[in-house]
């Protein structure tokens, strides 16, 4: 059996895990979301979190490993449900340390296993195209071009985990990165996720806006004062290389 086909075979494995997990999670949690805009069924969507304990945490954390390693979920979805099941602060605290955990991993087996580890997950083609660019070629720049990636939404940051294991930057300082640079995306998320949890879906919306509002005005601040033309030049190699 060649690599290609092992590596086909434990893709589908996960998928078919990731599946379970959906299933059972959806199971679990459905017959208490239906009430939702009533205090009793917060409530009893709150003990059924509890009464799941550890499980809870680990089913969830299986989602969150096969959404970054395999991209086979969005990310919002999985940060919404933690946002609900462990309110806006304790699903903030539980996707920056699994996006931390998650993200060391992929960096280092990169680091170690080269460029046939990144192919076999990821479009050849498309990761070639990011890091034959000129502009991922810059290690003056790219720290600060990989900031700028991570908090525009709608990038694909996983995507940019992989490849950034193959690009001139610190091992630190890209974990770091791609905690913490993502945050605005992520804290947008988690506390909509807690704000559908009480049956308000006026402030879930009005987050999103909000959130959506401020990266723009940073990005356009940084823009306006950036000499060197930094974010324009990531801007358009994401409208040219990764898609």
């Amino acid at each position: 059996m060649n690599r290609k086909t092992k590596i086909k075979i434990f893709r589908m494995i996960m998928v078919i895990i990731t599946v379970a997990i959906i299933v059972l999670m959806l199971a679990y949690l459905i017959p208490v979301m239906k009430n939702l805009t009533t205090i009793e069924g917060q409530e009893a969507f709150k003990n059924k979190v509890n009464d799941s304990g550890f499980i809870g945490l680990l089913m969830l954390f299986g989602l969150q490993v096969a959404q970054i390693f395999l991209f086979i979920l969005p990310g919002e979805p999985i940060e919404i449900l933690a946002g609900m099941c462990y309110g806006g602060w304790g699903g903030l605290l539980f996707i920056t340390i699994s996006v931390f955990i998650i993200t060391t991993i992929i960096f280092f087996l990169v680091r170690k296993l080269g460029k046939k580890f990144v192919y076999d997950f990821c479009d050849e083609k498309r990761v070639k195209k990011i890091e034959n660019s000129k502009l991922f070629k810059n290690p003056k720049k790219i720290e600060w071009i990989m900031i700028i990636l991570f908090m525009i939404p709608g990038t694909p940051k996983d995507l940019l985990v992989y490849i950034s294991g193959l690009l001139p930057i610190k091992p630190l300082h890209l974990i770091l990165i791609s905690t913490f640079a993502r945050l605005p995306s992520v804290v947008s998320s988690t506390f909509a996720g807690n704000t559908l949890m009480r049956g308000d879906w006026k402030s879930s919306i009005v987050i999103y806006i909000i959130t959506f509002l401020l990266v723009g005005i940073i990005i356009f601040i940084i823009n306006k004062f950036d000499k060197s033309k930094v974010t324009q030049e990531a801007l358009k190699s994401i409208q040219k290389d990764i898609k």
